[in-house]
């Protein structure tokens, strides 16, 4: 029997193997994650991309066009990705946290550690640990793992840990177990399958070893989640990590 750290390694090794880079989170810019990250919450990516598409029409997809636009006209422009009137007043309370508090600088916060800037993050209104964890990693390049439903799912069903885990719970046990494989160099061919994109400025963006493994793991869990590990009608015999269920390994 393996230790659900050496399952998740596993798992990582195996998909990292059969579809590559996955080049995400797709974006050109850190506060184009960061407004993906709040307008990704209670939908799906389709949606999101077409606010994105919207605001980068509209040419106030930075900083300055958020804080400069009016509200009324900013849910009008993300309204594609639900919940857009508390959406826009989170993305406004962001901008005025960063303006109070570095500057307007994206740079100046995420210098901060870690632990001291998701603190920040958690306190305003709106942002729980996935978003505030997705800005860190994908926006900020900070070694930490991001949970989500698609995660959480895949793991419950190989047994890697209990539905009641707290957050929390399930990111140290995703943190430990990927610190085993984090010199490991996924090598950039042609992606194919799971959630891949093409390269952005921000997929192809330096981080240190720990946080592109764990860039990548949370990309390729995407890819199993929404292709295979679904909510309803799981395609387990299709899946690539079928070998690796518990039912078999046991």
């Amino acid at each position: 029997m393996m230790t659900p750290e050496e399952q998740i390694a596993a798992i990582y090794q195996t998909l990292a193997r059969m579809w590559g880079r996955q080049h995400w989170w797709p974006a050109q810019s850190r506060f184009e994650v960061i407004v993906g990250a709040f307008l990704t919450q209670n939908t799906n990516w389709s949606n999101v991309e077409l606010a994105l598409r919207q605001l980068r029409s509209a040419r106030v997809l930075h900083i300055a066009g958020i804080r400069n636009i009016s509200t009324r006209k900013l849910e009008q422009l993300i309204r594609s990705s639900g919940y857009f009137r508390q959406k826009a007043s989170r993305l406004k309370a962001f901008v005025r946290f960063l303006d109070e508090h570095y500057g307007g600088s994206l740079t100046q916060m995420f210098a901060q550690p870690t632990s001291e800037l998701r603190g920040q993050l958690l306190s305003l209104n709106g942002i729980g640990p996935e978003t505030a964890d997705s800005i860190l990693l994908y926006a900020g390049q900070h070694p930490i793992f991001v949970i989500d439903a698609y995660t959480k799912r895949m793991a419950f069903r190989h047994g890697l840990a209990s539905e009641k885990a707290s957050y929390e719970e399930w990111r140290a046990l995703f943190e430990r177990s990927l610190a085993t494989v984090a010199p490991m160099v996924v090598v950039d061919g042609m992606q194919s399958g799971g959630a891949s994109h093409r390269p952005t400025r921000m997929s192809l963006a330096g981080r240190e070893p720990m946080a592109q493994v764990f860039n990548e793991m949370h990309g390729l869990i995407v890819g199993v989640g929404k292709n295979y590990c679904l909510k309803s009608n799981p395609r387990c015999e299709d899946c690539p990590l079928k070998s690796l269920l518990p039912a078999l390994i046991g």
